[in-house]
């Protein structure tokens, strides 16, 4: 494979400029996720530290073997969103626990006492899709209210999803270990019977479907918590713990015992030697522009996050804006796709012939998002962009190989479709934080309507009013660009986290690494092409 050649002069301008804008953007999201780790405020985390519990990311990474690793999973869920706590109430991301791969969870008991809300639920289930998609292990530490019964109406049916999806797991072999750290009641009771090992800690953790002021309210049996559902209980009579644990850390202890002796295998491809690149990742925050319209060579990013710099490139001369070829990353071959403006319909034929080729021998692809679009325009459409651009987006829908998504600038349009948005399943999908997702941007959509009004009242036979029409037109741009920044985006769970740009590298090893515990199989069928 050939070195990439960099251009990049860290001298320049612009680069200059993109760095640091990036560089602010980088630290709003760093301010951002410092707000999710003080879980419910100050009042709540010292009432659970009084009690002699742990925070749930203390039981995480007292879990994490210490020279392992954790990568956080959508931790801004539910930014920006109203009554609803950053996070979502929950923790959880891929992390080694005894030598394994696992997903792990805990829930926030200092918000609502563990209540799952809507939010939470939703990147639950994003979880555990993450987990069976992959075939990880999951450990929960679980702390929890049940649902929060202000917002039953948006979680109780849903939710039951959660209890299926443990279960469903169990059945392909992918076990999940349940850490009881705190009182669990109703929903959240569930949780541990479904589990294929429990683990409860003495005199803490708490499990019923009903608390006793409900049993005496529905039975009138009076009871006490420790009688009706405590660890002793559920370890010696019930039988919904299998481990006693004297305290937390005796749980914790249990839980990775439990890890140790799963005799765990990944069935994918092991990684050739690691090769790291020629250039700083530190200079990704000078490449790509806080500006999506701004456009940049997606090859100074693959530079910067493919072992050695090198990269085995596919039809270079054709189909200019979407760059293809095949490179290693931590040492997992993969092939890439990357975008450096809108697709013509060379660029969507190149990228369904690159996509066969990966399938074919069975290579993981990686997508570099910054698209605005597919070309448009009446030459365009007489040369056929409907049926070339639906050839790559059957290609992306249809593959079987584990896809993984970088959104490094703009996603717009049904380009978002063709470089495996989030609703053409990557394994993970991240975001850059000058990420910018809508239909199109604000301005255009905006003018477009705007165009539409304006023939409306023309056919009508109305007067048309610009200034009613000029500030219809700035709100709807203003509110579009509010709902399409990055922060928006992965507050509505579009993505599975907004990442400094020069974790890239990293965070696409860890991905890979977790993505081979499953068998890497590619297809040769495919659905109809329209030629």
């Amino acid at each position: 494979m050939r070195v990439i050649q960099s251009r990049i002069n860290t001298r320049d301008e612009r680069y200059q400029a993109n760095y640091a804008a990036m560089s602010t953007l980088v630290e709003a999201v760093e301010e951002a996720q410092r707000a999710t780790r003080a879980g419910g405020g100050e009042k709540y985390v010292k009432r659970h530290l009084e009690r002699g519990k742990l925070l749930p990311r203390e039981r995480i990474e007292l879990l994490l073997d210490p020279d392992g690793y954790f990568l956080e999973l959508m931790p801004l869920a539910g930014q920006g969103i109203r009554g609803i706590e950053p996070g979502g109430g929950i923790v959880g991301g891929i992390g080694v626990v005894s030598g394994v791969e696992c997903l792990i969870t805990a829930t926030e008991g200092t918000v609502k006492g563990g209540a799952i809300n809507e939010w939470g639920l939703h990147k639950s289930l994003r979880l555990a899709e993450i987990a069976e998609k992959n075939r990880l292990p999951g450990v929960s530490f679980v702390e929890s209210a049940g649902a929060d019964l202000m917002n039953q109406s948006k979680i109780f049916v849903p939710g039951g999803q959660t209890f299926r999806d443990i279960t469903r797991r169990s059945k392909e072999r992918i076990p999940s270990i349940c850490v009881v750290a705190g009182s669990s009641t109703a929903g959240g009771a569930y949780l541990p019977g479904m589990s294929d090992y429990v683990v409860m800690v003495k005199d803490q953790a708490k499990v019923f479907l009903a608390g006793p002021p409900l049993v005496k309210m529905a039975t009138g049996e009076v009871t006490d918590d420790e009688s009706l559902g405590g660890a002793a209980m559920h370890s010696r009579i019930s039988g919904v713990s299998d481990y006693l644990a004297d305290d937390e850390l005796d749980g914790i202890r249990i839980a990775r015992e439990i890890v140790s002796h799963l005799n765990w295998r990944k069935h994918g491809p092991e990684p050739r030697a690691v090769e790291p690149p020629l250039y700083a990742p530190d200079e990704l925050l000078g490449i790509a522009s806080a500006d999506v319209r701004v456009p940049f060579d997606p090859r100074e990013v693959i530079a910067r996050i493919v072992d050695g710099s090198r990269f085995a490139e596919f039809k270079r001369e054709y189909g200019g804006t979407l760059t293809c070829g095949w490179a290693y990353i931590h040492g997992y071959p993969v092939g890439i796709l990357a975008n450096h403006g809108v697709l013509f319909s060379e660029s969507a034929n190149k990228g369904a012939q690159f996509i066969q080729l990966c399938n074919q021998q069975a290579i993981p692809l990686v997508f570099l998002q910054n698209i605005s679009g597919f070309i448009v325009g009446r030459q365009y459409e007489e040369g056929g962009i409907i049926k070339n651009g639906a050839k790559m987006i059957n290609a992306v829908s249809n593959s079987e190989v584990p896809l993984f998504t970088i959104m490094t600038g703009a996603s717009y349009g049904a380009g978002n479709y063709a470089m495996c948005g989030r609703s053409y399943d990557p394994r993970l999908l991240f975001t850059w934080p000058n990420h910018r997702i809508a239909v199109m941007g604000g301005e255009q959509l905006a003018g477009v309507l705007d165009i539409v009004r304006r023939e409306a009242a023309e056919k009508q036979g109305i007067a048309v009013d610009e200034q009613q029409l000029g500030m219809a037109k700035k709100m709807l741009e203003t509110q579009v660009n509010n709902e399409s920044d990055a922060f928006y985006a992965t507050g509505h769970l579009w993505d599975d986290g907004i990442i400094d740009p020069r974790q890239t590298r990293d965070i696409l090893g860890i991905s890979l690494s977790a993505a081979s515990n499953r068998a890497v199989e590619g297809t040769s069928q495919w659905g109809v092409f329209r030629h």
